[in-house]
């Protein structure tokens, strides 16, 4: 009694040895990087709107110390209170 078929076996291995040698001529091509790139007038709002508010960026800079710390307290309820009418 013959189990299995041998040419069957060697048809269903060519297809993972074809799909194989594909993937290897994928890594050969050199990837391209994403890049992105900011006009000058963007970097200029940006670098005013620093400026303007000296205030916001002394806050900004004591919420990123007290993340990094391990120190900032996320309010669960709040963040409920302003998903509730999205999710109603």
């Amino acid at each position: 009694m013959k189990i299995n078929d041998s040419n069957r076996i060697n048809g269903v291995s060519k297809t993972y040895q074809v799909q194989n040698e594909y993937r290897k001529d994928d890594s050969r091509k050199a990837r391209t990087k994403d890049e992105v790139q900011i006009s000058q007038t963007a970097q200029k709002m940006l670098n005013n709107s620093r400026a303007e508010h000296p205030e916001r960026a002394a806050y900004i800079n004591q919420l990123k110390e007290s993340v990094q710390t391990g120190t900032y307290h996320v309010e669960a309820g709040k963040i409920a209170e302003k998903l509730l009418p999205y999710l109603k």
